[in-house]
């Protein structure tokens, strides 16, 4: 299994001085997403995405992938998951994840316009126009007032960080972590790639059977993008944080989805932008 840390030897200046030392930093590797599908009779094969990803959880990334991409709508459509391994190139090998779909499922590959490579940073980059960013909500999200107090909300922050186990050693690297209502950690996952993250997550939600999380508090690190408020509308979660601020269109897609959006969260304080009904006030 690949390791998601890496021991390297640098030069740090301090003080007027340099000095050599060894550090720890986070491993940043392509993973490569290939799915089978079509009939018995016509089974096809397609190398659907490659993403820059930390190493682990590389089953729940690819799934999670597929379906936050709307490719699939449940565990149902998946017949297998599983790295390949019968790979010559050393470079290759636990990079490449195959997810087998059910004969019964139908790819629209005409559908997905997603440039073949996209960055850690930015998955929706490589999409070639907004219109084909949107996909279609399986969940609808309810709306229940007066559920989730100021002070769970206010200590999400501090529960994340004493959990990053990667980030405690790097200081390089984003996470996702799902809550219940009362702020119990249930899930968290770490990667360099803010979307990978949260792919992880909701790729174990899926696994696991867990979908839809109408009843789950999402946190992110970094900023609210409109991928991240898009992922989360398709697991169904009904609130999500970050410690980062929001852009347009993640307020506007939180709105519309009835997702509450909270950006700057900080220990004392936090920006509400959208459906602040759930929290009591």
């Amino acid at each position: 299994m690949k390791t998601p840390i890496n021991h390297i030897s640098l030069t740090k200046l301090k003080d007027g001085l340099f000095q050599k030392q060894e550090d720890l930093i986070a491993v940043e590797e392509p993973m490569e997403i290939r799915v089978g599908f079509g009939k018995v009779s016509e089974r096809q094969q397609r190398k659907l995405a490659v993403t820059m990803r930390t190493p682990g959880q590389d089953l729940e990334l690819a799934v999670g992938f597929l379906y936050t991409e709307g490719i699939i709508r449940s565990y149902s459509d998946i017949e297998s998951v599983k790295h390949c391994d019968d790979l010559e190139s050393d470079a290759e090998k636990g990079n490449i994840v195959r997810v087998e779909l059910t004969p019964e499922v139908i790819v629209n590959l005409k559908s997905i316009e997603r440039n073949f490579y996209t960055t850690s940073s930015c998955g929706v980059c490589g999409k070639t126009s907004i219109d084909s960013i949107k996909t279609q909500q399986i969940f609808s999200i309810p709306i229940v007032e007066n559920i989730i107090t100021q002070q769970t909300l206010l200590n999400l922050t501090s529960k994340v960080t004493n959990e990053q186990t990667v980030f405690t050693h790097t200081g390089g690297i984003h996470a996702s972590a799902l809550f219940d209502l009362n702020g119990g950690l249930l899930t968290l996952r770490e990667d360099v790639g803010r979307h990978n993250a949260l792919d992880k997550l909701i790729g174990d939600g899926l696994l696991h059977n867990k979908l839809p999380l109408q009843n789950n508090i999402l946190w992110v690190s970094g900023r609210a993008s409109f991928e991240l408020v898009q992922k989360a509308s398709m697991a169904g979660i009904i609130m999500l944080v970050a410690i980062g601020a929001p852009s347009s269109l993640a307020v506007q897609l939180a709105d519309e989805t009835a997702i509450s959006l909270i950006g700057f969260s900080k220990n004392n304080s936090f920006n509400i932008y959208s459906h602040p009904e759930r929290i009591k006030i």
